[in-house]
């Protein structure tokens, strides 16, 4: 048994599936192109409801090829799908060589709108507008085959107007990076965040409070919408207020245990959080793909538990189908 090189790369990703859309449906539209090895939707293991992707398996590369060609964004079920290529190398996946990142999208640009603004910079080996049950979510990525095309669409597109919006555009950052940029916002932090204050404390007795750490160019007490007080105090140095932070925070203050840490503008809050949020889609997104593989010259012997058995030590497997061609 072995796994047919050629038949990898000749495997096209389908996306944005209509949740009624079958196997027999996609081999139909797709064999009207190009002959068809096999199709398979990927589904949900306990309901066996459709995930909204499939694989469609060509016999010969150039057949994969006409078919992305000519059929991207063909409606389906009222739905246009989305074609790429089954991108298996985990480099070009994860690596960010490519991947372009676009945010402040009009609410009407969908993923053919943005495939034909964006590939005139060079070959796209993906695209996709992320989405929601409200519709899209105003950013996207795109990956291009090498980074010459990357570095044309940012210097291009990075501030363009498009239906009225104004882009951004930039180079996809890894979750490491973006960590590390975090974290040296972090380590440079002059505004400390306090709360679990007493119903006492007001701006003068916070100052007299923190005043030992280092001078204070704002102090501010507050009320949230629950009546608990918080306070805000913004140092002069850096030092200051890591100390504040490190010194204060858990401190009993008149039966209250403070915390204290750095503070955070609600925009750079949301802003982690939208971070978190599309590295996790971003990361699920190409795990999901790339996870299949073609066995051919089986002993004729062989059925489905049987191949299962003989590859279940390499890891968890969600679906396993023996077929037979037609003599």
């Amino acid at each position: 048994m072995h796994v047919a090189a050629e038949y990898r790369q000749a495997s096209l990703y389908v996306g944005d599936l209509h949740a009624d859309v079958s196997e027999d449906l996609l081999f139909k539209k797709f064999s009207a192109v190009r002959p068809v090895l096999s199709i398979c939707i990927c589904r949900d293991l306990v309901t066996c409801r459709s995930l909204g992707y499939a694989y469609v398996n060509f016999l010969q590369l150039e057949d994969a090829q006409k078919a992305l060609d000519t059929m991207n964004f063909d409606p389906i079920k009222g739905k246009s799908i989305c074609l790429m290529w089954s991108q298996r190398d985990a480099y070009l996946r994860t690596s960010g060589i490519g991947n372009v990142f676009i945010k402040n999208l009009d609410k009407s640009i969908d993923n053919k709108t943005l495939y034909e603004h964006f590939s005139s910079f060079g070959k796209i080996l993906s695209s996709k507008v992320m989405s929601d049950d409200h519709g899209s979510r105003c950013y996207a990525f795109v990956h291009f085959q090498n980074q010459t095309a990357t570095d044309r669409a940012i210097q291009e597109m990075n501030g363009a107007l498009l239906k009225d919006c104004r882009l951004f555009v930039g180079r996809f950052k890894s979750h490491k990076d973006r960590e590390a940029k975090l974290q040296n916002k972090a380590s440079e932090f002059t505004n400390v965040y306090i709360k679990n204050l007493g119903d006492d404390m007001d701006d003068e007795r916070l100052r007299q409070v923190f005043s030992k750490y280092g001078k204070t160019l704002s102090v501010k007490v507050m009320t949230d919408s629950s009546g608990k007080s918080k306070g805000f105090l913004s140092f002069d140095s850096h030092e200051a207020a890591k100390k504040a932070a490190e010194e204060m925070n858990g401190k009993d203050i008149n039966g209250q245990l403070l915390f204290v840490g750095r503070a955070q503008k609600k925009a750079e809050r949301q802003a982690e959080l939208k971070q978190m949020s599309e590295q996790l889609k971003q990361e699920r997104f190409w795990q999901c793909r790339g996870a299949k593989l073609y066995i051919k010259n089986l002993d004729e012997t062989t059925d489905d538990e049987k191949l299962r058995r003989e590859f279940s030590s390499f890891g968890s497997i969600s679906r396993v189908k023996v077929t037979q061609e037609e003599r």
